[in-house]
């Protein structure tokens, strides 16, 4: 039998609890899970102990570490410090589950010893191995959720958009509702691709542009603009991706969160002063020597809509910023939103599975779900 362990916050007090079913008010806490492994009894499901998050994480390790069948469920781990008020404790499972739960399966084997799997936040980093997509989608799948794309495809981009989403058909959150919106200057070079059900298209046009870099500048207000007038009420998740790319593997339900970073292939081994991050101080995007905890790839932002939200919206306020400053980042938008993570820690990290260049290799990377394609960019680039 699987059992389910929550960490939430109560009322701004913070409860660390043990569901033996997923969806009932059966709860203990961890100090007598503690116990329990140890060959004790569990007290009162009623009881609970209010402890630090110090304390929090000293017990947490003490359980998971010692034996290789307890490991972090890394799909359903959202951080825990989120605090919630006015709980409606009718819906609490399925609260829990969309805003502050973290969750440790008993019996699914860590096979991952070669990589790291838990950011030093306890945020989990997705790799093949380290979830089960028959237990995630029968959390997700009865939510009924709808999961939203964006990509861009302007100028000579829009030759990627047939493989994108023929690919995406294929791979991409299958047995979910997905809704794609293709932001273009050219709608009428839009493919026709055959959709499975619950699966649609939306096209916005948009200007074209003699500058890559101002198409990237622009990627932000776009998706915040979306969010603001289409998405609040109609999508639950929204994944912003390149059109340049291509999906070989599965991406399901294990890359859902409150909040979703991918790590960028070329950096996942790399110190952090080797990041590319903007190093001028005189940018908003400005990262000093010696800070940072990873490079984050800049072609894929994802997570609840309303969190993707402010990640829009704060990037594009530092994007003006700069530009009234007449200062541009090393990268665009990849370096404001580096330091957006930086001070708003992703709750899940996609491995460079889900965000690699063909043709590097790496003996990490197990499997490749989602890689740009290689492409000439003086012929693809309007400069």
């Amino acid at each position: 039998m699987t059992s389910c362990y929550y960490v939430n916050q109560w009322e701004r007090e913070t409860y660390i609890c043990a569901n033996i079913s997923l969806w009932d008010e059966k709860r203990t806490c961890l100090c007598c899970l503690w116990h329990l492994r140890r060959g004790g009894r569990v007290r009162d499901p009623g009881q609970h102990v209010k402890i630090s998050a110090s304390l929090f994480t000293a017990l947490l390790l003490s359980i998971m570490l010692p034996e290789e069948s307890w490991c972090l469920t890394r799909s359903q781990f959202h951080h825990y410090t989120f605090i919630h008020q006015n709980i409606d404790k009718a819906n609490y499972s399925k609260r829990l589950l969309n805003n502050f739960s973290f969750c440790v399966f008993l019996g699914l084997p860590n096979s991952r010893k070669d990589v790291v799997t838990v950011t030093p936040w306890l945020a989990p980093v997705v790799w093949e191995g380290t979830f089960d997509t028959n237990i995630l989608d029968a959390i997700y799948k009865p939510q009924n959720i709808t999961v939203a794309t964006t990509v861009f495809a302007v100028g000579k981009y829009v030759q990627f958009l047939k493989d994108y989403l023929e690919s995406a058909e294929q791979y991409f959150m299958l047995g979910y509702r997905v809704h794609y919106y293709i932001f273009t200057d050219q709608p009428e070079a839009v493919p026709t691709v055959t959709l499975g059900a619950d699966r649609r298209i939306t096209i916005l046009k948009i200007p074209g542009s003699d500058r890559w870099q101002e198409i990237t500048l622009r990627r932000m207000e776009m998706i915040m603009n979306l969010i603001e007038t289409q998405l609040v009420n109609k999508a639950d998740y929204i994944f912003c991706l390149d059109v340049d790319t291509k999906f070989y593997g599965h991406w399901g339900a294990e890359t859902l969160s409150h909040l979703v970073a991918a790590i960028h292939y070329l950096f996942y081994t790399a110190s952090r002063d080797q990041f590319t991050y903007e190093r001028r101080p005189e940018s908003q995007a400005y990262i000093p020597y010696g800070e940072g905890d990873y490079y984050y790839g800049g072609a894929m932002i994802g997570g609840l809509v309303r969190e993707v939200y402010k990640v829009t919206k704060t990037c594009h306020l530092w994007l003006n910023m700069d530009k009234a400053n007449s200062i541009e980042a090393l990268w665009q938008e990849e370096s404001h939103l580096n330091k957006y993570f930086l001070y708003n820690k992703p709750t899940k990290l996609l491995s460079p599975e889900y965000l690699w260049c063909d043709p590097f290799q790496s003996n990490d990377v197990k499997i490749i779900r989602y890689s740009h394609v290689w492409k000439d960019v003086s012929k693809v680039r309007p400069n």
